[in-house]
């Protein structure tokens, strides 16, 4: 794949600051969902939902900032981990100071292994097949999600399902006609005029939340005394190994496109810093960190692999850590708004996974096929389990169990090393050509 901007480049100066909005954009929803719904159904007393959403900012910030410039060195959006966010809500009856030890510890581990170089030996089990497959599995594993953006917008089910289909439509049409800069930020403008003509739609829609300070602390409540509980950390433990899942193969995904030969070194720099990070994140009493493996979609819809069009929406997500008003205008879009763009990109998403697929040797016959449809099916199973299944089994294995992007990724491990490894050799993990200026 083409890029307009490499790696290293720096895109001209309104193009960057654009491309920053659209990063910036992505970003954001996943922090206000995931901490809205920490500080509404997780452990009674574990946060002020506005003090804990400028926490979470100002930790994504920096976790953005430190991977770009000192971790992998790639354009990979990072926010809070869904992984983690099930081993909370798994545990009802936990003490939030308990939480927050699990979390700092856990950060600790995968940075002591991240330090200790045995990451590194990881990669070798991301072949071609494996990391086409984290990337289908993707767009597959967040169907449910979008399934609830588009239906729970304040408006009817069906429009809101008609609304999303008119603006996907409409956003892969203009990507067609469309080229440039236009073109590269196609998301962040859909997301503008998609806010707009919702609240044009539906006026009863909730806009931003009244009374919230301009400016505003956050700087209380810090982990500054440990609290044990085995059962706890043997749960976190698990979800940590699986957030490092989550971590290589987000990684692995976008060295694919980047193929410059340093993927052992950027591999064991950026689960470091995500450790450290995750460290930071117990400290400071809030939901752990990871590098999301979305990013590869909206890569491949704007075709700009630069990672310096990160900054500007690390620097704005650090300025909206200390804006409580901010925190309350950005809340006001629609979630039927961030449905769309997000089945925009997961398009994209598709269509990189499948393009990593077909170079090389493709599939490798049936038996290749099997081993990229099984852990699709099987991660699409377990994503629309019903809740009270997953509820049902051991807190112990749940957070893995009741992960449908884990559960296909260590499925398609499963049969890429093991069940079918005898039929030929895996994969190469080489990767999609370097970006051009």
């Amino acid at each position: 794949m083409d890029f307009r901007y490499g790696l290293d480049d720096r895109p001209p100066p309104l193009e960057w600051f654009l491309l920053g909005l659209q990063w910036f954009a992505v970003a954001v929803p996943s922090i206000i969902i995931i901490g809205k719904i920490i500080c509404t159904v997780g452990p009674a007393g574990a946060c002020d939902p506005l003090v804990y959403l400028q926490k979470m900012f100002f930790v994504a910030a920096l976790f953005m900032l430190v991977q770009i410039f000192r971790g992998h060195g790639l354009p990979l959006i990072v926010g809070p981990s869904t992984v983690i966010l099930i081993g909370i809500l798994s545990s009802p009856g936990a003490r939030p100071q308990a939480l927050h030890t699990a979390i700092l510890l856990g950060g600790l581990m995968l940075a002591v292994l991240a330090w200790t170089g045995l990451f590194g030996k990881v990669r070798r089990l991301f072949t071609r097949r494996v990391v086409a497959v984290v990337l289908l599995l993707i767009a597959f594993t967040l169907t449910p999600t979008i399934i609830r953006l588009i239906t729970g917008g304040g408006a009817e089910p069906r429009a809101g399902v008609l609304f999303a289909f008119v603006m996907s439509l409409a956003m892969l049409i203009l990507y067609r006609l469309l080229g440039g800069v236009w073109r590269s930020t196609l998301i962040l403008t859909a997301t503008v005029a998609g806010t707009v003509a919702w609240h044009f739609l539906f006026p009863a829609a909730r806009g931003p939340v009244p009374g919230a300070a301009l400016f505003s602390s956050f700087f209380t409540g810090f982990t500054t005394a440990l609290a044990f509980d085995p059962g706890l950390l043997a749960a976190f433990l698990v979800c940590f190994l699986a957030l490092a899942v989550n971590d290589i193969g987000s990684i692995e995904s976008m060295n694919v496109f980047v193929n410059d030969g340093d993927r052992g070194g950027r591999l064991r720099r950026g689960v470091l810093v995500t450790g450290l990070t995750n460290l930071a994140a117990g400290f400071l009493g809030v939901v752990g960190q990871v590098n999301y493996s979305l990013s590869p979609g909206i890569v491949a819809s704007s075709r700009c692999l630069s990672r310096h069009a990160l900054v500007p929406a690390a620097l704005l997500m650090l300025a909206v850590a200390f804006s409580p008003a901010a925190i309350g205008v950005m809340e006001a879009v629609p979630p039927v708004v961030v449905g769309s763009a997000m089945l925009y990109i997961l398009c994209a998403q598709m269509a990189a996974g499948i393009m990593v697929l077909t170079e090389g040797e493709g599939a490798g016959g049936l038996n290749g096929g099997l081993v990229v449809g099984i852990p699709l099916l099987v991660a699409v199973v377990v994503a629309f389990l019903p809740a009270g299944i997953v509820e049902a089994w051991p807190p112990v294995i749940r957070p893995v169990a009741g992960n449908s992007f884990v559960m296909g990724v260590l499925a398609v491990l499963f049969l890429e090393h093991g069940l079918f490894r005898a039929d030929g050799k895996p994969g190469g993990t080489g990767g999609g050509k370097g970006g051009k200026a």
